[in-house]
Parts: structure tokens; C-alpha cells; sequence
């Protein structure tokens, strides 16, 4: 494919799309983009998180009986299941994507690759060695110890208001699987801006954006707090009402779906006239510039609300880059203000 035709490359060869990001069509009025907009929704990668939390459920999750009772064996199985599965999802992009390049860089945002570029910043000063022994070693540990605990309040009953079955429960759980990706945006935002803050963000969040030129081991990097944190979205199904398969989905949404975000390209070409939408150029634009684009892809306009959007324009650029100055000179003001006793 000629990504030419889709975007453009500045003096580094660094690609960007023509096309603004835009936040969700019934926030801008544009009903009739709405078709389109729903079957981004739902295709391929909400359907992807759905399916693989079925195909858990069929094969992977126990039965009702020994999840009541915390165990190793289950547990363990569990954490299997998920490292083998980040491991084949991640692991063929970064191979085909990055390892062998079958792309170039066609559609790359940053024209580099991360195995080019030691840094003392990471572990090994390798990138990818650093964001892989995080990912398997806390990320993955971390996330399955939440679905356990999940797991083992289902099995037990444990539930604010009580877990739903869905023969009697069906509408309002179809409703929520649609509502999980709004969810995860205010979700995400909120800790996301969070630990942005001064503090957290030099102890904590730091981590993750050491990976300034994300690629997809790069997607479940980052701190134990920030782990936490980021996969305590799920917890959210203990004060909603909810069904164990769409808690599921949730979590899928969020260990699977941290990719997005990290892929690095704007289409993967699976064949030469059969291009995936990553859409991760919103959240390219938070590793690239730091302090926009805190949510997603403006399902749930926070970002927008806030004044942190950024939708790849120009204008956004002066936007941003206006807001950087007024923070400077806010700055700039209260060092230089007398104190008290002058």
C-alpha cells in the first residue's frame, strides 16, 4: 500500500495521516458517520477482546466449585493462559512488524525502530529486553492476580448489588459489553491524568514513558503502581451490576487492548489490499508530546472537555504548544514572586 496516499513525512521521515483524529460522531452531531463509527467500534478489536473472553470462559476458566477456593492451580493456569496470549499477540507484531519489518515503514509515525537505539534508561539498555521482562514478570503476574480475585468473588457471590445471569439479565449486559470501551476511557483518563502529576510521574509513570518511540512490548511497561492502577478498571464490576463473561471482556479490553495504543503504525498491512486500523494514533501523540491525549480515542471526550486534545492538526500543535507557554510563565511568576519575609 502507498501510505502516501493516507498521510504524509516530514524531514525525518516520520509519517502522520491526513485525516484529524475526531472524537465520537454523536458528540459533533454527525449522525450520519454513525454506521461507520459502530463498525470500528465492534470490528476487528472489540470482537477480538469479546472472543477471546468467551473462548476463557469455554476453556480456560474453571468451574464454579474450585474457583471458590483460592488455589495455585488455577491461578497458575490462568497466568498461562494470559503469558501465552500476550505473548502470541504481541509477540507476532513485534516479529513481523519490527523484527523483520515486513512493512518498512510504511505508516510508521516514528520513522525509527527501538532495537536501533540503546538507552540507559532501560534495563540491558535494550527498549524491548526492558518493556518484555516487565511486561511477562510484573504486568501479566499483576493482571491475573486481578482476574483471580474477580474469579473468586464470582464463584463466591461477592458483588455490591450481586452478579447477573444472563438469561433473565441479557438487554442491560448487551448494553454494558457496549458500554466497557467508555468505561475504560473515563477509567484510563482519570489515572492517567493522575499520575501525571509531578510526583507520580517522576516515581511512577516515568517507567512507561521511557518508551518515548512505543512499540507493542511497550504496551503492558510500566511501574507496579501504575499496574495496579491501570488494571483496576476491572474492579469496576464489583459496583456495577455485571455478568463474569463481560467482566471478562473488560479485562481482555484492557490486557489485550493495551496494545493498541503501542503498536506504532497507523495500519498493519495483513496483505497488500488488507490493512488493519490500529488506532493508536491519539495515544502516539501522548508518548510523542507527553501532556495530551490522557484518554483514548474520544469515545468519552475528557481530553477534548479538558483542554488536552490533540488531533494531529497544526492548530492543535499551536493549541498545545500556547497552553506549554502559559504553564512556563505560570511557573516562571511563582519562583519569581517575593516571599513573605522579603
Amino acid at each position: 500500500m502507498d501510505d502516501q496516499s493516507y498521510g504524509k513525512r516530514d524531514k525525518r521521515g516520520n509519517w502522520a495521516p491526513n485525516a484529524p483524529l475526531m472524537i465520537a460522531p454523536f458528540w459533533r452531531g454527525k449522525w450520519n458517520e454513525m454506521g461507520a463509527f459502530v463498525k470500528d467500534y465492534v470490528w476487528p478489536w472489540n470482537a477480538f477482546h469479546m472472543a477471546t473472553a468467551l473462548l476463557y470462559w469455554a476453556f480456560i476458566v474453571p468451574d464454579v466449585e474450585t474457583m471458590k477456593t483460592m488455589s495455585w492451580d488455577w491461578a497458575l493456569y490462568l497466568f498461562a493462559a494470559n503469558a501465552i496470549g500476550i505473548f502470541a499477540l504481541y509477540g507476532a507484531i513485534e516479529l513481523f512488524f519490527y523484527a523483520k519489518r515486513k512493512q518498512e515503514t510504511r505508516f510508521k509515525y516514528n520513522a525509527k525502530f527501538p532495537s536501533e537505539h540503546p538507552s540507559d534508561v532501560f534495563w540491558f539498555k535494550s527498549q524491548n529486553l526492558d518493556n518484555f521482562l516487565r511486561s511477562f514478570f510484573i504486568g501479566i503476574p499483576i493482571w491475573t492476580a486481578v482476574e483471580v480475585v474477580m474469579l473468586w468473588s464470582f464463584a463466591n457471590g461477592y458483588h455490591v448489588f450481586g452478579w447477573l445471569d444472563v438469561q433473565d439479565n441479557w438487554i442491560w449486559l448487551v448494553a454494558l459489553t457496549f458500554l466497557v470501551p467508555a468505561i475504560h476511557e473515563i477509567h484510563f483518563f482519570c489515572i492517567h491524568r493522575l499520575i501525571h502529576t509531578p510526583f507520580l510521574y517522576k516515581w511512577i509513570h516515568s517507567v512507561h514513558h521511557n518508551s518515548i518511540n512505543p512499540s507493542p512490548w511497550s504496551s503492558l511497561s510500566m511501574h507496579p503502581i501504575e499496574h495496579l492502577l491501570y488494571f483496576g478498571e476491572i474492579f469496576w464490576h464489583f459496583v456495577i451490576p455485571s455478568n463474569p463473561i463481560v467482566m471478562m471482556f473488560n479485562s481482555h479490553a484492557v490486557g489485550y487492548g493495551a496494545l493498541n495504543g503501542h503498536i506504532g503504525f497507523d495500519k498493519l498491512e495483513i496483505t497488500e489490499n488488507t490493512p488493519v486500523e490500529s488506532h493508536a494514533y491519539a495515544h502516539y501523540l501522548h508518548h510523542k508530546y507527553f501532556e495530551v491525549n490522557y484518554g483514548a480515542d474520544g469515545l468519552v471526550p475528557l481530553d477534548k472537555w479538558f483542554g488536552y486534545w490533540h488531533d494531529g492538526s497544526k492548530e492543535a500543535d499551536e493549541k498545545m504548544k500556547a497552553r506549554f507557554r502559559a504553564k512556563k510563565e505560570k511557573i516562571k511568576k511563582k519562583q519569581s514572586a517575593p516571599t513573605p519575609a522579603e
